[in-house]
């Protein structure tokens, strides 16, 4: 039987992180000195505490161990679990993710903005199989218009994904608000939610361009 602290995680669909590590790192990441060896760094370690709270609701079983001293019984995870990064911004958080849960399956999902629209354009889909018995869980550091996030959610529940995480860095209200309204069973956890999209839609105040950041093309 579930908890009632159980049922209450589970209905939180939005969640907010808030850990004075990860603020650290924070500072880390929106500081345009930041070059891409340290950028990386701090994401991967803020990628790893984010990773604790996206997998704190997977199911679980029960098994039997025992201790020098006495017979036990203790949770394990039930079921497989699936990690799917946007390119190529997502790809800073795989790593992190992978560290904290190591049997995990890894997909991709290429999309990238138009910049004239606005709109996501996809570029590559490779997706494990099984996906309707696994946690989902879809990398994204930037909630920017929710666009290719949204994309990609579709395309993972168009192959059977039921039981969706969205797991972000810094997202902007505009995102928020067009996850919610398309994909409302879709939980979303974020460690900060920023004051609004400027014109060509980004994040402001963000941290620029996740990517470019990342991989040093700026």
């Amino acid at each position: 039987m579930k908890s009632k602290h159980q049922a209450r995680r589970r209905r939180r669909k939005l969640v907010i992180l808030n850990h004075p590590l990860i603020d650290q790192d924070m500072l880390v990441l929106r500081d345009k000195r930041t070059g891409h060896i340290v950028f990386r760094e701090a994401m991967k370690r803020v990628s790893r505490i984010v990773a604790l709270e996206a997998l704190s609701d997977i199911p679980v079983t029960y098994k039997a161990a025992d201790t020098p001293l006495a017979r036990m019984r203790g949770r394990c995870v039930k079921g497989s679990v699936v990690f799917i990064p946007v390119l190529r911004a997502g790809l800073g958080l795989v790593e992190g993710f992978l560290d904290v849960f190591p049997s995990a399956t890894v997909g991709h999902v290429g999309v990238y903005r138009n910049e004239d629209t606005l709109d996501p354009v996809e570029y590559l889909v490779r997706l494990p199989s099984r996906l309707r018995q696994s946690a989902t869980i879809v990398l994204d550091p930037m909630l920017a218009t929710g666009g290719s996030a949204c994309a990609t959610i579709a395309l993972a529940k168009g192959q059977g994904a039921t039981n969706l995480t969205l797991a972000t860095i810094i997202a902007a209200p505009e995102g928020i608000a067009r996850v919610r309204k398309e994909h409302p069973d879709v939980r979303l956890i974020t460690c900060a939610v920023d004051k609004k999209l400027n014109e060509k839609g980004f994040i402001v105040p963000g941290l620029g361009d996740a990517g470019d950041r990342l991989f040093g093309t700026l």
